[in-house]
């Protein structure tokens, strides 16, 4: 049976397991556009708010008493003086908009998306090519002690919690577990290196190896 080629690539992460870093080698191994941050940023461009506001909800969900009042804004009795959905910038507004970022680009492809739940919005999609990397404990302990000396005490905490952030996005807005191995068409062990993980990734997505490129000056996230 033909295979419909890959044109999108996302890579989910756990943080500190360099999977960022990783995704921003790839999509330049690749020539492909990286969508990591532009992600934020587009959904920012498309509600007219700074890009600042939209990097303030990324892995972040709406306090539960913030959703249980909206609930009332939304309720026809008061709908003709509340505010519309489309008034309000919030995590569940920017997860819209990035939702829609994410399957428009996809349409485009030759790109490479990073994290905000690409994988589950395009789950089933003909060309797309899911990765998971992930890291040992120890490795991502060494990793935010480098990044965050003052911090490297609480490493387990934070490295945990932010972990259990982006669990939670993903659960409130695809219904879907996070690190679902069911996900992924690959799962990368990042201590293997990025040339080796370039390789795999290529070769699993039946994408040509080209020859490596370095990557320089660029925003790169955990």
């Amino acid at each position: 049976m033909m295979r419909t080629p890959t044109r999108v690539i996302t890579v989910e992460r756990e943080y500190g397991s360099r999977g960022g870093e990783f995704a921003h080698d790839l999509a330049a191994r690749l020539g492909w556009r990286l969508l990591d941050s532009e992600l934020l940023a587009g959904a920012a461009r498309a509600a007219g708010v700074p890009e600042e506001m939209a990097a303030k909800f990324d892995d972040q969900l709406d306090p539960w008493y913030y959703r249980y009042g909206k609930v009332f804004w939304q309720d026809s009795l008061y709908s003709t003086t509340g505010p519309c959905d489309d008034q309000i910038f919030d995590c569940q507004r920017m997860y819209t908009l990035v939702r829609q970022e994410i399957l428009e680009a996809a349409k485009q492809g030759n790109c490479v998306m990073v994290g905000r739940g690409a994988a589950c919005a395009l789950a089933g999609q003909a060309g797309c090519f899911h990765i998971f990397v992930y890291a040992t404990a120890a490795a991502k302990r060494e990793w935010f002690a480098k990044a965050f000396p003052d911090k490297a005490n609480q490493a387990d905490q934070q490295l945990a919690a932010s972990d259990k952030r982006r669990a939670a996005v993903i659960r409130q807005f695809y219904q879907q577990e996070w690190c679902a191995r069911g996900l992924y068409h690959m799962l990368l062990n990042s201590a293997i290196g990025f040339d080796a993980m370039i390789a795999a990734a290529q070769g699993a997505a039946g994408l040509p190896i080209a020859a490596s490129v370095s990557v320089a000056g660029q925003v790169v996230s955990r």
